[in-house]
């Protein structure tokens, strides 16, 4: 199978919101992607990240043909999304968190069977996929059961699977790990370690979940307000955002220090974050040790989500 790029340029889109009373209504324009430029090599997978609002909802629908941008425009894999949609969906699968394309009454062999039929796909090509996406997220136990007995974690691997079964070259997935215990999360991030290990199918993920985007995303893109805050690795991002560090301390008494910033203090447990180009660790603890017998240290950079936090907060301060 070819792999798939994508290679979206100056796309913008907008659409009308309307508010108010039944006798007087309100309508107003809501720039929902704003010139918005990336590419993707095939084969990739990418984490699209965002609060709501951001863009990424209404971006994945143009790249899957159901929206027309107002402007610029979309290649995926050599296909325009809209203007060729009956082609374009024969070749992507689409895994919304919210939704799901199984019949919710039917077994799940019986919805593979009719996806099967869908994307007229033949019959031994069929049964082999269908075994390696079972043996992979393992559901062979509930095939037979109908989709609407299924737990939450059953049925999203059961859509993960439905939407590789024709062998897509691109794969959206929104959120699909919303809601999903520990084990069924470690089975989806088990997948999109296998597909993108594979290099046969350009995925995009977009998630609330950072953790999903650390275990396996190549690069991340990060929009606010329509546009694409930073386009680049996990690496990029933390340089640019993440050179706080944080210190925990077990102290016999409380410290403190004009270059740290105490975060919480839970008995003689102090948490501070500091920046190393202000102040070097060393420097920091030694500065405390001369205020307090220190038991325990411990030193460790920022989280994810707190990294994208502040990149928000610089952001909207930006704006403002």
């Amino acid at each position: 199978m070819t792999s798939a790029g994508i290679d979206v340029h100056s796309v913008s889109r907008t659409y009308k919101r309307t508010s108010g009373s039944l006798f007087q209504r309100k309508t107003t324009t809501v720039q929902a992607l704003h010139d918005v430029s990336f590419q993707i090599p095939g084969g990739a997978l990418i984490g699209c990240i965002g609060p709501n609002g951001a863009g990424k909802s209404t971006l994945v629908k143009i790249l899957c043909g159901i929206l027309k941008p107002d402007s610029g425009t979309v290649n995926v894999n050599g296909r325009e999304p809209f203007s060729q949609r009956q082609e374009h969906v024969r070749h992507i699968g689409v895994v919304f968190g919210q939704r799901t394309q199984l019949w919710w009454d039917l077994p799940v062999s019986d919805t593979f069977e009719l996806l099967r039929a869908l994307y007229q796909v033949p019959g031994h090509r069929f049964k082999a996929r269908q075994k390696l996406l079972v043996d992979r997220l393992g559901i062979g136990d509930v095939l037979q059961q109908r989709v609407r007995e299924l737990s939450l974690g059953q049925r999203m691997r059961c859509e993960l699977a439905a939407a590789l079964l024709h062998e897509p070259d691109v794969l959206f997935l929104d959120e699909p790990t919303i809601g999903l215990d520990a084990e069924a999360k470690l089975a989806v991030r088990e997948l999109l370690h296998w597909l993108q290990q594979s290099g046969d199918v350009t995925t995009i993920l977009t998630t609330h979940d950072l953790q999903d985007i650390e275990a396996v995303a190549d690069r991340v893109l990060v929009f606010g307000n329509g546009t694409i805050l930073l386009n680049g690795a996990l690496g990029d991002l933390r340089t640019a955002f993440g050179s706080t560090k944080l210190m925990r301390l077990v102290t016999d008494s409380p410290a403190s220090h004009p270059a740290a910033m105490l975060l919480k203090r839970i008995g003689n447990e102090q948490t501070f974050s500091f920046d190393p180009s202000i102040i070097p660790a060393a420097d920091l603890l030694a500065a405390f040790a001369a205020q307090a017998v220190i038991h325990d240290v411990e030193i460790t950079d920022q989280s994810i989500d707190e990294i994208v936090a502040r990149m928000y907060q610089h952001h909207r301060g930006a704006q403002s």
